[in-house]
Parts: C-alpha cells; structure tokens; sequence
C-alpha cells in the first residue's frame, strides 16, 4: 500500500545471549490485527521470546499554496472539524474518526498531498456528518463573502438530501 511499508520479518538479536541467529516457532495476528506477533526461539541457547512485526507509516506531507511543504497535523483537521462542529450533536470520537478518515484517504493519494485536497476530503466527509457544521466549515475553507454564497452552499445540500422531516 503507498505511504505505508512493511518492517520486514528478521532474525533479532536474543535477549538472553546476544545471538542473532534464531527461528520462528509460532506467528499469529495480534489482538487487533495492526500487527503480528511471532515466537522466536534463539538457536544458541534455546530461549524463546516475542516480537511483533508492524506497518510503519511513511510521514505525510502537505503541499501549501504558497508552494511550501510541512508535515501533515491531523491536529489541525480535529481544530478545524471541531470548531465547525462546536454546539452541535457531534461527539468528539466522530469528530476523531472522521480525522482517520481523512488521513486514510489522503494516504490513499500518496506521500504529497495539497491543503484542497485535504479541505475537499474534510468537507465530503463532515457533509456525511452534520449539514450544519459542513456549511460552517465551507464558509471559512470556501471563503464565503456574503449571505449569497451560504444560499448556494445551502441549496446544494438540499438538492442531494432528502428533505428534512418535521
């Protein structure tokens, strides 16, 4: 998968003798499943010990307008949902699984990604969410100058919904 490599499967050193030399006797996922734990046991002096063996997340990295590149702050993407979301039925584990959402589609795109793509993704996603918090949100990514561009915004969403029931 891009953006993420496998920690590839090695002998390890023992923890009893130092000996690198060692073979595995058992592998299985752990509990839940982002890893996988192995029994090793060293060929020198029989101990046996565990490793696990994971993906390692390769750093995501977001292409500004102005042409700079920082790491991707998933922080950011929390204040800004969060912010949009304030006095709303949104709880703060969606508003956390909706930042994982946005973080796993845009590693979807690659190691580069540009603030549109992580404002359109956040804007897909929050729409799913609440109506409400995604025209905030809009307003301040879109830039909205005048009562006008909430209409628009506005008649969007309802064109794509179905109608609230009273």
């Amino acid at each position: 998968m891009e953006g993420r490599r496998a920690v590839a499967s090695a002998s390890v050193r023992c923890p009893a003798c130092g000996n690198v030399d060692d073979k595995v006797v058992d592998s299985r996922q752990s509990d839940d499943g982002g890893s996988i734990r192995r029994r090793r046991q060293c060929l020198e002096c029989g101990r046996r010990f565990t490793t696990f063996e994971r993906l390692e997340e390769l750093p995501l990295v977001v292409m500004k307008r102005s042409g700079d590149r920082m790491p991707f702050d998933r922080h950011k993407v929390v204040a800004g949902v969060m912010a949009a979301a304030k006095a709303r039925p949104v709880t703060d584990e969606a508003v956390e699984a909706l930042t994982t959402q946005v973080e796993d589609r845009l590693r979807l795109l690659g190691t580069e990604v540009s603030t549109e793509q992580i404002g359109l993704t956040v804007l897909e996603l929050l729409r799913e969410l609440d109506q409400v918090a995604y025209l905030r949100f809009a307003s301040v990514y879109k830039g909205f100058d005048d009562p006008a561009d909430f209409e628009r915004e506005a008649a969007g969403l309802t064109k794509d919904t179905a109608p609230k029931k009273h």
